[in-house]
């Protein structure tokens, strides 16, 4: 393999990852080269490295073919290859199909998926309510698939359990401070009561990626888009995966464009015998608590990346878990 890469670390310029090691380094690659060669792929060249504490990325040309990435996951997120490569079998044509996966190591091999989200010409709240539309169509096909997910070694996040993990992560987060700690531990009453609220409408809990912003998703046809980036996800009420996409919106476009995207997502949902009410109830319920999952996914780092990061990381859940407490929805 040809090697014209730089390496982009970003605000991460001294974090050990396996990318430092050579032996390693080697293996990957030559992985790639040999999943490449079996599909007739030559020239195969490294153009660049992204080197995360939660994921290493290699981009890579092969003469008279469109870039590809090889991906290697963490421990914590290893199920991700296995996972994207089930999803391309289940709903084919909304996720990424690899062109080769060891799901033992964590690693993938993904082709060029076109135009990012955020990129897209003409990008905005519309076609933000085009793609939670076409997000919730997926997770509402995923529900009957909860079980097998599971297998693949997804976290557990299901609405039965938030609570448990709900208590470890406040127990294992060591930079929340006296008061936020006890602050959430006196919330747990509450916590526990919305979750028995949602089990009570009955949607079944489903594959929540629990990192859709506009940087996970391509858009390679008007009104069409293909979801990535599995690393975070948890099985759980799939209205969790509100949180991040509805923040994120309201960021960008104000807070008077939530309901519109809030109701473009629950228009999949309707038909199961929950009033529009209710629905929309139980948006505002797992919005909230899909804090819990975004807290839980900064420990999935590289185990060589945490230890020079225990702050880094600690820091992030201690963000999320405090939008449990600010967050008036509920």
């Amino acid at each position: 393999m040809r090697d014209e890469a730089s390496v982009d670390r970003g605000a991460y310029p001294d974090v050990v990852t396996p990318w430092d090691d050579p032996d390693w380094r080697a293996d990957t690659l030559a992985w790639a080269e040999r999943g490449l060669a079996a599909r007739g792929w030559t020239g195969v060249r490294r153009v660049a490295v992204r080197v995360r504490p939660w994921s290493v990325l290699v981009r890579m040309s092969a003469d008279g073919r469109s870039d590809v990435w090889f991906k290697a996951n963490p421990p914590g997120s290893a199920f991700e290859a296995g996972l994207t490569e089930a999803l391309a079998r289940w709903v084919p044509g909304h996720v990424l199909e690899p062109l080769a996966v060891d799901a033992e190591r964590g690693w993938s091999l993904f082709p060029h998926g076109g135009t990012l989200f955020r990129d897209a010409s003409g990008a905005g709240v519309r076609t933000w309510e085009q793609a939670l539309r076409q997000y919730a169509t997926v997770q509402r096909a995923l529900c009957s698939r909860v079980e097998e997910i599971d297998r693949l070694g997804v976290p557990d996040a299901r609405t039965a359990v938030l609570p448990d993990v709900f208590d470890r992560v406040v127990a294992e987060n060591a930079a929340l401070d006296a008061g936020t700690r006890a602050a959430l531990r006196a919330l747990r009453p509450r916590l526990v009561g919305w979750c028995g609220e949602l089990a009570a409408l009955g949607i079944p809990d489903s594959l929540d990626h629990a990192d859709l912003h506009d940087g996970q998703l391509f858009a390679p046809a008007p009104g069409r888009f293909t979801f990535f980036d599995w690393g975070d996800a948890a099985v759980s009420h799939p209205f969790c995966s509100l949180f991040v996409p509805l923040n994120s919106a309201g960021e960008r476009y104000g807070q008077e464009v939530l309901p519109r995207l809030r109701d473009a997502y629950l228009d999949a949902w309707t038909g199961r015998g929950a009033t529009a009410a209710e629905l929309r109830r139980a948006a505002v319920l797992a919005r909230r608590l899909g804090a819990i999952g975004r807290a839980c996914s900064w420990s999935r780092l590289f185990p060589t990346a945490l230890r020079g990061l225990t702050d880094v990381a600690g820091a992030g859940g201690v963000r999320e878990l405090r939008q449990l407490l600010s967050d008036p929805g509920a």
